[in-house]
């Protein structure tokens, strides 16, 4: 991680960390990388996404860029935007899941993907500089407004089919996806029913979409007798999931299916997920024919390796997803759309999910000043090595060590001043047993770091 960039682009509370002079800084920097052409610049739902945007338009402006502002939208549709308009790269204004007084800004490149580490250290080296472009008086960018939504609706309409109808309840959790997730689900020919679909940035509840902060959202799937749920985060590039009996569908079950089914769709072939994915990913889709390769944490990650390795299918345990033949943008409106397509050619959720194996996963979040992370990855490092049995240690994101019935998972938050832990384990007693164990070791070290 650098000075600036975390795990996904540049994230904290606004006016202390996040400010209009840094969006400003990070608006000429992007400018003189790039070096000319376009760039797209969309916005979340948050108070402070338009002071942003306009600090960092003005910094893209004053380098010569052209900007295509397509102001309130979710990343899911800047990243198409950026394709669409055959723009050099993309932006958005946004903390994703994080709490209301959090902004961001992350960067796309020209072909929906994310801004590498490499490329976000280049960005810190013009900003520490401040050497940047400067474009004459004539030579100045133009800015122009558009609204790609109707071509986004349109191109998922060409991908995705319905034959049946279905009722939809929609929680944008009153982020940016509410400007577009209802509106696809009704083009699909869906009855829909919204849920904080307000884009206000004063969320009424948790942006997470988890089984707590969607307990509204499974009651009204019940009462309504919905066929499914479906929730954003801020950003909407994350999507939550409660099934037709109202309960809300585990992150590792739901990417399990979706995988599955994007191997039915699209045929066999690899499945990228993450170091803190559970085996039940790979105990579903072996039989249909799928292999997972697993990368660090991130979706810039995820996508890296889809490239590379021509996946069927990128996801997260988190609800972020990639369906590489729609962008390399994760998008959980397209994401819901086709969970849909699920269910009408396969079945409801409720009997689908009884398919997928089921172990026991643990998380925990312990507080570790940013300062101390790398210490403490160090002494943790060392320490599970010594205090743990294990068959087989991946190191490319944090420590994780694993045999043939449980892992864990010890890895620094890039976004929060956290230490994570992530534990599976085929028992419950086994997995509480790991977990104590583990906290300790965790809070040992950044005692000592």
């Amino acid at each position: 991680m650098g000075k600036y960039f975390g795990t996904s682009g540049i994230r904290g509370v606004f006016s202390e960390c996040v400010t209009p002079e840094l969006a400003l800084g990070v608006g000429k920097a992007v400018g003189t990388y790039i070096g000319g052409g376009t760039v797209v610049v969309g916005m979340d739902t948050r108070t402070s996404s338009e002071t942003l945007k306009r600090a960092f338009v003005s910094g893209l402006l004053s380098t010569g860029i052209d900007v295509i502002d397509i102001g309130l939208a979710p990343t899911p549709l800047t990243g198409f935007a950026i394709r669409l308009y055959g723009a050099d790269a993309g932006v958005m204004i946004t903390a994703s899941h994080n709490p209301p007084e959090y902004n961001g800004i992350k960067v796309w490149q020209a072909n929906g993907m994310a801004y590498t580490p490499n490329m976000e250290n280049e960005l810190e080296k013009i900003l520490e500089s401040g050497n940047f472009k400067k474009a004459p008086w004539n030579e100045i960018g133009t800015l122009k407004k558009a609204d790609p939504r109707r071509e986004y609706v349109g191109k998922a309409l060409e991908m995705l089919h319905l034959d049946g109808s279905y009722t939809v309840v929609v929680d944008s959790g009153n982020g940016a996806g509410s400007v577009l997730s209802p509106y696809l689900q009704r083009e699909l020919g869906n009855r829909v029913i919204s849920l904080n679909s307000y884009p206000s940035g004063f969320f009424v509840r948790e942006l997470e979409p988890n089984a707590e902060s969607l307990s509204g959202l499974a009651k009204t799937v019940k009462v309504m007798k919905a066929d499914v749920g479906i929730a954003h985060d801020g950003d909407a590039d994350r999507i939550g999931v409660v099934d037709d009996e109202g309960n809300f569908v585990e992150y590792e079950v739901m990417l399990s299916l979706i995988a599955g089914y994007t191997l039915r769709k699209f045929g066999r072939g690899k499945i990228v997920t993450t170091v803190d994915a559970g085996f039940a990913l790979d105990d579903y889709i072996r039989p249909l024919g799928g292999e997972v390769i697993r990368t660090r944490v991130g979706d810039v990650a995820v996508a890296d390796e889809l490239a590379k390795h021509g996946g069927v299918f990128g996801g997260e345990p988190s609800g972020t997803w990639i369906i590489p033949q729609w962008n390399l943008t994760p998008d959980g409106i397209f994401a819901g759309a086709l969970i849909l397509e699920m269910i009408d050619r396969l079945g409801p959720i409720s009997e689908l999910a009884k398919e997928v194996p089921r172990y026991v996963t643990l998380r925990a979040k312990i507080p570790c000043p940013n300062e101390k992370k790398a210490k403490a990855m160090e002494i943790i490092a060392r320490e599970a090595l010594k205090n743990f049995e294990y068959e087989r240690l991946i190191d490319i994101d944090g420590v994780r060590i694993e045999n043939s019935d449980w892992w864990i998972l010890f890895r620094p938050s890039g976004t929060e001043p956290i230490m994570r832990i992530t534990l599976e384990a085929h028992t419950e007693e086994k997995a509480k047993e790991l977990m104590e164990k583990a906290e300790r070791l965790v809070r040992g070290a950044i005692e000592r770091a």
